[in-house]
């Protein structure tokens, strides 16, 4: 395996901190999850990079079959507590594909679930969920 791309972040203050890249290009305020929290949480963090994973998984599999649409994906994250006292995350992704036979569109997001990167890091550690919408 030939690595073709490293980024980095870093954290100070856990879930109530800060976090950057270090080259200054993002700064952003981390904050406990919560309808008026002033800053993000680590699940829109994982819940951005998802979208943006899957979308472009989404299109390579559009482009490899020679389909055009404007492809949409919203990935919807959500925080479980255990009775143990632990915690683990859940994932839906709604895949969204105008103009494409639901049928055909739901080959698209199964083969996009099958390459993305992900995709591929989660499967068998959390439940992903993957809907055309």
């Amino acid at each position: 395996m030939k690595k073709q791309y490293e980024t980095a972040m870093i954290n100070r203050g856990g879930r109530v901190g800060e976090v950057e890249a270090p080259n200054g290009s993002m700064h952003m305020k981390i904050d406990k999850p919560g309808i008026h929290s002033e800053g993000t949480n680590p699940e829109q963090l994982f819940a951005a990079g998802y979208a943006s994973c899957f979308n472009g998984a989404v299109q390579h599999m559009l482009k490899e079959h020679a389909i055009e649409s404007e492809s949409e994906v919203k990935a919807r994250v959500s925080l479980y507590h255990h009775d143990d006292g632990s915690y683990q995350i859940g994932v839906i992704l709604e895949v969204s594909l105008p103009g494409i036979e639901k049928e055909e569109a739901e080959k698209i997001a199964e083969e996009a679930h099958d390459f993305c990167p992900y995709s591929r890091a989660t499967r068998g550690n959390i439940d992903v969920d993957v809907q055309v919408v």
